[in-house]
């Protein structure tokens, strides 16, 4: 089996102080201010371990005066919600997370008290059993019957469990595995291969994914057996006959399934399970294409091929989440830097654009068509599927910035961030600095450099316009003098050959987007390398209404600030007839993407789309081609 890439563990990459740093933070408050009465109440109450009364007392935990239902988890973590308990799954799979990454022993000793109450829980039940939903809701099921996706709550939970062992080192979590493994025997044992595949095509979530990473594990005979269960063998063999089965399918029914492939390839290396995930890629992204979000779904479905002018109510947070995890796999299996593009265009605007940047709160959809808003959840009123991976989106960011190979460390995604790293008998550590004067808003913050820029007199002047181009630094430290290549990602939208010095030396070579640059050197303490993307605004046609266009200011999609569909005049062909910089400096570092429109009847205002709060926007413009007088 060839791996390509593999990641550090996670804490060897660490986020450099700033903006992006700040989003973290506030991810992890709100997962720390989520009480465990509130994450736990309907497991306590499937196990008969909670009675509540009018003083807001229980039986099972310490209360406090404000633990009254007023307090509660309500939306779909109500007791009356079928989807129930999803977000416990979730919640841990984010802590695991942030405690992995920071050593943070606070977020490490509430989730390891949940997963007692949860054993807890599954002990008093006594089957095995353990949800927030009784088991009644699996019989109703496999009669036929609909209940609203206790396999995908499942899984959730199961992946939560599975990460504070792996990520946590809970193995309590991993015997709560074990035993929900043991009922789910049981149950699928009734069924033949024909009811077990007419239930699959009912609901199975991750759950392939679920036991591909318990027989991971265990290699245990029947864990293996359990994850064949769940291999979804009508899906799957039309995938491979090459039918388009997702135009108009529920797109988060189904990533979950591939990437369960994915991992059961990676535990067994049959090979049917990886040549189904490339399959799936071929159909979602390849043929499919994309809008310039890097989105194929709208309100959940999946869009036809190359006919996405239907844009009705946007994309979906968990697709967009789940799209991430499978285009990460696809880089780590290939190396190809096409999936790390794909990563970082729904990074930028997909992860970054549906959380609030101020509350950390969520959008569950993100339009693009005219009039979109973005509607925001509560903390805990509405508790959406993309709640959920919300958490676990903004508890990774570090997985894809660094990774290494056999012949040395990639930089993949330029965010500011330090790895540390051990190359044979020296250690390394790379910081990537991004240059605050020239660099991508949201992720500069105040730097000193740039404040010295703006008050002292002996420094170079200030450029008069925002720079065409972003600039990175990565400084090096070794303990002693260390030979590895270092292999820098030149992402999709680089326009020209960009530059690149060793310590003030440019590098020769000729570079194209979209590939990696080797640099083979032996690297001393101090070393420094300077990296310039020249970048430039461009459109992006919408596939299916030729004459209807994104603009994007590098990897950065613009949204016009109005309230209703404007058809614009000008040569889309030439951007820059269309939209002129406005507010291009903001103390010490320039913004990016700040426009306003040019020669049109009525002015408005583009800013990027994950700036945008509480405004009216649109995305897509309809262009009048008109090729101004010279």
């Amino acid at each position: 089996m060839v791996v390509r890439f593999q990641e550090y563990a996670y804490g060897q990459t660490r986020l450099a102080e700033g903006p992006l740093n700040d989003r973290f933070e506030i991810n992890k408050e709100y997962v720390m201010s989520l009480t465990n009465r509130n994450l736990l109440r309907n497991f306590y109450l499937e196990a008969g371990l909670w009675s509540y009364s009018g003083n807001g007392g229980t039986t099972s935990a310490t209360t406090t005066s404000k633990d009254g239902p007023e307090h509660w988890h309500w939306g779909w973590e109500s007791p009356t919600c079928e989807l129930r308990g999803h977000m416990m799954g979730h919640w841990l799979s984010a802590a695991a997370r942030i405690y992995s990454q920071t050593g943070d022993n606070l977020v490490k000793s509430k989730a390891d008290d949940i997963v007692s109450e949860l054993g807890r829980c599954q002990f008093a039940i006594g089957s095995g059993w353990l949800a927030a939903f009784p088991e009644t809701y699996m019989h109703r099921i496999a009669n036929g019957k609909w209940v609203w996706a206790p396999h995908y709550t499942i899984h959730k939970l199961l992946m939560g469990l599975y990460e504070m062992f792996v990520l946590a080192g809970n193995e309590q979590a991993l015997a709560i595995m074990v035993g929900m493994a043991d009922w789910f025997q049981r149950w699928t044992s009734e069924f033949t291969r024909e009811q077990l595949d007419e239930l699959l095509d009912l609901e199975t979530g991750g759950m392939l994914e679920t036991w591909a990473d318990l027989y991971g594990i265990t290699k245990n005979e029947k864990h293996l057996a359990l994850m064949l269960c769940y291999d979804r063998r009508r899906f799957f063999d039309a995938l491979l006959a090459g039918r388009d089965v997702l135009t108009n399918k529920h797109a988060n029914t189904q990533i979950p399934e591939i990437l369960g492939a994915a991992k059961a390839w990676e535990v067994t290396g049959i090979a049917r399970y990886r040549e189904i995930v490339e399959a799936f890629w071929k159909c979602a992204v390849t043929e499919r294409g994309y809008v310039a979000t890097g989105a194929g779904d709208d309100a959940e479905l999946w869009m036809p091929n190359g006919k996405m002018n239907r844009m009705g109510v946007g994309q979906e947070h968990c697709v967009n989440y789940n799209m991430m995890r499978l285009a990460h796999t696809l880089l780590r299996w290939t190396g190809d830097p096409s999936y790390a593009d794909y990563w970082e265009r729904r990074f930028i605007n997909g992860v970054l654009a549906h959380q609030h940047g101020e509350t950390g709160m969520i959008a569950y959809f993100l339009g693009i068509g005219a009039r979109s808003s973005k509607n925001w959840g509560s903390s805990t009123q509405h508790f959406w599927c993309c709640h959920g991976t919300l958490v676990q989106a903004n508890s990774a960011y570090t997985e894809q910035i660094f990774m290494q190979n056999e012949q040395g460390i990639a930089l993949v995604q330029w965010l500011p961030a330090t790895l540390r790293a051990n190359i044979g008998t020296s250690s390394i550590e790379l910081t990537i600095r991004q240059d605050g004067q020239h660099g991508l808003y949201p992720l500069n913050s105040w730097n000193v450099e740039g404040m010295k820029a703006i008050t002292e007199v002996h420094v170079p002047s200030i450029p008069e316009h925002r720079p065409d181009r972003f600039i990175y630094e990565i400084s090096v430290k070794a303990s002693k003098i260390t030979e590895v290549p270092i292999l820098l990602r030149l992402p999709w939208w680089v326009r020209e050959n960009p530059t690149i010095t060793v310590n003030g030396v440019p590098l020769k070579g000729e570079w194209r987007a979209s590939s990696f640059a080797e640099i083979n050197r032996t690297w001393m303490d101090g070393d420094l390398i300077r990296v310039e993307f020249p970048k430039s605004l461009t459109v992006e046609a919408l596939p299916g209404e030729s004459d209807t266009f994104a603009f994007m200011d590098g990897p950065v999609v613009l949204a016009g600030l109005i309230e209703e569909e404007r058809r614009l005049l000008g040569d889309p062909s030439r951007p820059e007839t269309l939209l002129a910089p406005d507010r291009e400096r903001n103390h010490s570092w320039w913004n990016t993407g700040y426009y306003r429109t040019k020669g049109q009847v009525r002015g408005f205002r583009f800013i990027p789309l994950y700036e945008v709060k509480d405004q009216k926007y649109a995305v897509y413009f309809p262009v009048e081609r008109h090729v101004p007088m010279s």
